[in-house]
């Protein structure tokens, strides 16, 4: 089994070579992440653009754990759309769990796994944006994982809430892992650059990518509240 070190919980090669006394488990870890940031407010810290990325370029170790089938493109397509359907059910999770529990969520003070402030401002995103929102906030970290959450607290229809969420999940999840192993392969053949080799660079590319718009606006508003 892995020897773990709290470090692995930020790398998502950690989860992607994931095994048990040799049995690689990898695909249902990152199954279970998937579901776990877009569901439960607890997963907003794990890395989900960079881990799908990732499994985008570790595709055929991933879906042969589970079947072996000799075709790059229906391995892609497999795996994306099982991580599609872990944001989709996540997301419903976390719709449910804010119907049931905005009032406390409101309430509750802060915990390492729970941070107030990250709430209100999904709140604010989401309201700015209503439906799209849930689109927008799939491919932000933190939002993700709040914002089905607040379409729960606020209520929202849950025939558009579904169609968003649907939307939202393939979207994400075919946009990042389609990329990671086209653009390996592309890279690998073209160029000989093993993105397997620049692993660390990737992931600090992708986080400094997404966090960007966050950072902006938090740092926008920080300037109007100064003013």
């Amino acid at each position: 089994m892995n020897s773990f070190d709290w470090k692995n919980l930020i790398d998502p090669l950690f989860y992607i070579h994931f095994d048990v006394n040799g049995i690689k488990l990898g695909i249902y870890i990152v199954l279970f992440i998937v579901f776990a940031e877009t569901g439960l407010f607890a997963g907003f810290f794990l890395p989900g653009d960079s881990l799908l990325f990732l499994a985008g370029i570790y595709n055929r170790e991933l879906i042969e754990n589970v079947l072996f089938i000799d075709s790059a493109f229906i391995n892609v397509m497999i795996l994306s759309t099982s991580v599609a359907i872990a944001g989709v059910l996540g997301n419903i999770v976390g719709y449910w769990f804010g119907s049931k529990s905005g009032y406390y969520l409101y309430n509750k003070k802060d915990t390492f796994w729970f941070k107030k402030k990250y709430l209100v401002q999904s709140k604010d995103f989401f309201e700015r944006h209503g439906g799209r929102a849930i689109i927008f906030a799939r491919f932000l970290p933190i939002f993700r994982t709040f914002a089905p959450i607040v379409a729960g607290i606020v209520t929202m229809d849950k025939k558009k809430f579904m169609f968003y969420n649907v939307v939202s999940s393939f979207l994400w999840s075919f946009t990042l892992i389609f990329a990671g192993h086209y653009l390996y392969g592309f890279l690998l053949n073209n160029y000989q650059i093993d993105l397997k080799n620049h692993i660390e660079l990737i992931i600090i590319g992708l986080v400094v990518l997404t966090l960007s718009p966050v950072l902006l606006k938090l740092a926008k508003k920080n300037t109007v509240t100064e003013d």
